[in-house]
């Protein structure tokens, strides 16, 4: 694997994120037998659906899936950590787990990362955004109540960010932001981890937009999500999720024509049909993105919900013949 400062290839080129882990791991008939391995078979609750505990009991699957993206162009892949935080573990009563499942994902990704000599490759730790809210209450009955403090919020996210960057990750990526609170969370988990580990990994942060309202879940603008994200120091700032290429293009336009810093964008492949499932062809996701590309709105380009290697395909071959979006000043640590 080259070796090679990524700020210093975004300058040069557009470089290409993967696309969904979820959606590949459902290519795999996996039932509860496979999630539990032989390790967690008298654990006391049910485990399929636990796509985050498939690093430790299914490694292959997940190295699979990150040498596909590989294969077919992807600069980055993020780590199958998504819900590894002791928060997000609750739910299988696998708390303890949370450095684990960080630490190993990150050594799956990378040791993939390794098979490939040909340009850069770069493993991103993926910390999503917990099934919890600082900013907003989960009971409308009572506004004022809080499922989660700030404080554990930082707790969960330092374990989280320990075993990622102990795993070897190229940079962290605090995707999938409906609640900047959160976010903040994370970002001042991961200042206190760098800092103890004198560690200098890249940041890239990725907001969601959820709807046509064009504001993040806790009521956000484009405008105010970048603003209090901007006394951070960032590698990219950017958006996933929730709407397909075409929706969400207007909100990357703005942020980009905004931000100081390197731009990115993941979003789905298109809608979710009333199964839920998402039917935009790489073709047309492809052609979608290409708007994004002739634009130089982006310096980092993927896919989320939805996307397969073959989508990662044509968008590789794509952003291979734009020039990346110049930033007015680059302010990454």
């Amino acid at each position: 694997m080259i070796k090679v400062d990524i700020a210093q290839e975004l300058q040069k080129r557009i470089l290409v994120l993967d696309g969904a882990m979820g959606t590949m791991i459902q290519q795999h008939p996996l039932e509860e037998a496979e999630f539990r391995s032989s390790r967690f078979q008298a654990h006391p609750v049910p485990l399929k659906g636990n796509n985050d505990l498939l690093s430790l009991t299914q490694p292959e699957i997940i190295k699979s899936i990150h040498r596909a993206y590989f294969e077919v162009g992807a600069d980055i892949v993020e780590t199958n950590t998504f819900s590894s935080t002791s928060i997000g573990m609750a739910d299988y009563q696998m708390e303890t787990l949370a450095y684990e499942l960080n630490y190993q994902s990150a050594r799956l990704a990378k040791e993939v990362a390794q098979e490939f000599a040909d340009k850069p490759r770069f493993v991103a730790g993926s910390i999503g955004p917990t099934n919890r809210t600082a900013s907003m209450s989960p009971d409308v009955n009572d506004p004022g109540f809080r499922a989660v403090t700030f404080d554990e919020l930082v707790g969960a996210y330092e374990e989280q960010v320990e075993g990622l960057i102990d795993g070897g990750v190229d940079l962290l990526l605090v995707e999938t932001i409906f609640d900047t609170l959160n976010a903040k969370a994370a970002l001042f988990a991961i200042d206190k981890v760098k800092t103890a580990k004198q560690a200098s990994t890249p940041i890239m942060v990725s907001g969601t937009i959820t709807d046509a309202s064009g504001r993040t879940l806790s009521g956000q603008t484009v405008e105010a999500f970048r603003i209090s994200l901007s006394h951070i120091p960032v590698l990219s700032i950017g958006f996933n999720c929730a709407l397909g290429a075409d929706q969400l293009l207007p909100y990357v336009k703005r942020l980009s024509q905004q931000s100081n810093c390197f731009v990115s964008a993941h979003p789905n492949a298109g809608l979710p049909n009333a199964f839920g499932e998402y039917d935009q062809t790489p073709e047309e996701m492809r052609d979608l993105i290409e708007d994004y590309l002739k634009q130089h709105a982006v310096n980092i380009i993927g896919g989320c919900c939805g996307t397969t290697p073959e989508h990662i395909r044509l968008i590789a071959e794509a952003a291979k013949n734009y020039s990346p979006r110049n930033p007015k000043a680059l302010q990454y640590d």
